[in-house]
């Protein structure tokens, strides 16, 4: 696989958007919810699984250009992530973990941008990666297990078309064990499937849900077959099998006793039962938990359970005869105890690993709740932590809480602190956690994809405002520190027309929302739920160009039409502390003339300026580019007063040519510049905010690798002032997990 066949892929995709919107609507882009993400999740799929580590952009940084004025000094530094440089970092999400008695830690998860599906690490450091887990419509999993000669990796393998020898047929999918050596190369096997025969089927229907190894017996559950299987080591084939409802993880006691998961499943809790290797139900059981998660046995022969449900703990067993419960690890309620959503070293939260070593070191890894990123930590016998390694970052940007001068940052889901006087990637810290599933399970954020945010003090309280990839909602989100500690606490939201007719979002959440149409919701008895009468409704054009939240609180909107923008004043801020906006009081602002299509607004009531961008008459879109903020920005001043005329205007970088090298995926303003940024070089335009002339660029800097991935979020950048004249400039890179911060002094 080559640069030439990743850029042929590239182009099959491009071409794919391109035709498909070329059949629904050559003008506009049908920002229908379903519609977008369908289309988007194909092409992406598409691209990703034909073996590209998806979003890498080739962002080997030149030397800034000279320009006008002198050329700009900044530095580069990074969030979210322990390491911000390199081949090695910490992965997306680990959903699977096995601890081997010398600290080697290995993992699995389903997906990871940059191709670390599957990461070894010891020591507090990633050491190497598993091979071919990304690609070719092949993905990682939620299982692995290691012996004393191979690693055994649970993983799917999709479907390609019937050119392709050993790979399932086009619309199948391979429910996978592939065997590695310890070095992390695939390990082929006699009766192997798959391009290098190192993969064992071990279903067509459903995923492996657990694994585990003994002398040379491999133990792989299924839960919705509900079936262990049992495999011999060398030759990969099937020995015996036996029934157990609803296997999950799977760990063997040192006397060669299985224990497995059975999974919480609806209102049903979890229970961990006990069989033997041949497939006998022992009369061994333990029920006085939740959500068991994970699975392991401790230097001394006790049981570790990862507790997920509400006390989030690790909860330790001794087996000898009847399972006792011994002790816990963690404070009881995890990371939601003390003050909710703190961080501190011994609150856990979203358990999905769980292991011990030979000298009975304790190894934990967190997930969060709906895949939140990995918090993987390692606590000495006495239970002091000696290491943690983070990776919160995926398709997210952060912005700063305005009242603390860039010292306090959000992302959709965690809150940093931040040091500036120390190194590029020293200088944050991981201060809370965000979401609380148990007291707030309608959380927008559990079901749904959010990936931009804003951060607003309106009539001087702090509030959360994040949207999506594709623009089709606003969430809001209000804190009470005396009652939720750092928690956000859902507070409304905007969701935009379907064009079908149909619901605004499909499935079964949020319950209770209008049939059809538009809809805003606000949390009017503040339980973070959405009943009936909280909804107001309206019918709109369903095509969103983009939002934008103002300093007083207004919420404004965007269409793809001539009368393409929508103003929502703030009426105030309701007794459970959410604020108010509803359809009546609702403005329709007719598109300047300059916009044939529109895509994004920032107006700042201030100093009455207002900034939009789009595709205009004299540079059209070449094809809908749906994702891109257009082909110029342009300042009006004294927007209230009914001025129409722009100040300037400015062309951002956008290709004419069809191959979709350059494009411009996000804007944002601050001070005395525009920041704008490209989607496939990470290209960071600086723009005077007075003139709209052009002044700077900025590429990563060498503090992390000089490398980004593409920036494919709408709200991709986002620019602060400091009170010392020091600009931070936010941009996305869920390539590696993290976001980028330039700094530079204006």
């Amino acid at each position: 696989m080559n640069n030439t066949f990743f850029t042929h892929i590239r182009k099959t995709c491009h071409k794919i958007y391109q035709y498909i919107n070329s059949l629904v609507n050559r003008k506009y882009w049908h920002k229908k919810i379903i519609f977008n993400i369908l289309l988007g999740v194909t092409c992406g799929l598409m691209v990703t699984f034909a073996g590209m580590a998806m979003d890498f952009a080739t962002t080997k940084t030149p030397k800034i250009a000279k320009t006008k004025t002198s050329e700009v000094t900044y530095i580069t530094s990074w969030l979210g992530n322990t390491i911000g440089n390199g081949k090695l970092r910490v992965q997306n999400n680990i959903e699977g973990m096995y601890v081997k008695d010398d600290g080697t830690i290995y993992t699995n998860s389903i997906w990871d941008e940059a191709g670390s599906e599957a990461g070894v690490y010891k020591d507090g450091k990633p050491i190497f990666v598993l091979e071919d887990t990304h690609g070719w419509y092949r993905l990682g999993g939620k299982a692995i297990t290691v012996n004393n000669k191979y690693i055994y990796l649970a993983m799917s393998q999709g479907g390609l078309d019937k050119t392709k020898q050993d790979y399932p047929p086009k619309g199948q999918t391979w429910y996978c064990v592939r065997r590695y050596d310890l070095k992390g190369k695939p390990a082929p096997f006699g009766k192997g499937n798959g391009w290098d025969k190192s993969m064992l089927i071990t279903s067509k229907s459903n995923a492996v849900t657990g694994l585990a190894t003994i002398d040379n017996q491999l133990f792989v559950s299924n839960a919705n077959e509900n079936m262990v299987r049992v495999y011999n080591t060398e030759t990969m084939e099937e020995i015996t099998s036996f029934s157990v409802t609803n296997p999950g993880n799977i760990t063997i006691d040192k006397k060669g006793g299985l224990w497995i998961i059975q999974k919480k499943k609806g209102s049903t809790p979890g229970k961990v039962v006990n069989y033997s290797q041949t497939g006998k139900k022992l009369p061994q059981q333990i029920i006085d938990i939740d959500e068991p998660s994970a699975l392991a046995i401790d230097n001394r022969g006790r049981l570790l359970i990862g507790e997920n449900g509400v006390s989030q703990q690790v909860l330790i067993y001794n087996i000898n005869n009847q399972p006792v419960r011994v002790d816990t690890f963690g404070d009881k309620n995890g990371i939601f105890s003390g003050v909710p959503g703190e961080v501190k070293n011994s609150k856990l939260y979203g358990i999905t690993g769980v292991g011990a070593d030979a000298t009975g070191n304790l190894y934990i890894n967190n997930n969060g709740f709906n895949r939140s990123g990995t918090d993987l930590r390692k606590f000495s016998p006495s239970g002091q932590i000696q290491w943690q390694l983070l990776g919160l970052i995926f398709v997210d940007n952060a912005d700063t809480d305005p009242k603390t001068d860039g010292v306090h940052l959000f992302t959709k889901q965690e809150e940093y602190v931040m040091d500036y006087s120390k190194p590029p990637g020293k200088d944050w810290t991981y201060k809370a956690y965000t979401v609380n599933p148990f007291k707030y399970p309608q959380d927008p954020r559990l079901h749904t994809s959010p990936d931009g945010t804003w951060m607003r003090r309106i009539q001087g309280k702090p509030f959360l405002f994040l949207t999506d990839m594709f623009g089709s909602f606003l969430q809001i989100y209000r804190f009470q520190p005396n009652t939720d500690g750092k928690i956000a606490i859902p507070a409304g939201m905007f969701v935009g027309t379907n064009d079908k007719g149909e619901q605004a979002i499909s499935g079964n959440w949020p319950p209770s929302q209008p049939t059809k149409g538009e809809w805003i919701w606000r949390d009017i008895n503040g339980n973070g739920g959405f009943e009936k009468n909280e909804y107001d409704s309206s019918q709109d054009y369903p095509y969103m160009g983009g939002w934008w939240v103002d300093s007083k609180g207004d919420v404004w909107k965007t269409l793809r039409t001539q009368d393409g923008i929508r103003r929502y004043p703030l009426q105030g801020i309701d007794a459970k502390g959410n604020p108010i906006y509803n359809y009546s009081s609702m403005q329709k602002i007719q598109t300047p003339s300059i916009f044939k299509d529109l895509r994004r607004i920032e107006y700042f009531p201030e100093t009455d300026i207002m900034y939009l961008s789009g595709f205009t008459m004299e540079h059209p879109a070449f094809a809908d580019d749906a994702k891109v903020i257009g082909s110029e920005i342009a300042r009006f001043d004294n927007w209230s007063k009914g001025n129409r005329t722009p100040k300037w205007r400015t062309v951002v970088p956008y290709d004419t040519t069809g191959k979709g090298q350059v494009s411009t995926a996000a804007m944002s303003i601050a001070g005395d510049y525009v920041f704008a940024v490209t989607v496939k070089t990470a290209e960071v335009y600086v723009y005077k905010s007075a003139t709209g002339e052009l002044v700077r660029k900025m590429t990563p800097g060498p503090e992390v690798g000089k490398e980004s991935g593409w920036v494919d979020i709408p709200y991709g950048i986002r620019g602060f002032r400091r009170a010392n004249g020091e600009y931070l400039v936010f941009v996305e890179e869920n390539w590696k997990g993290k976001v980028l911060i330039y700094r530079f002094n204006g």
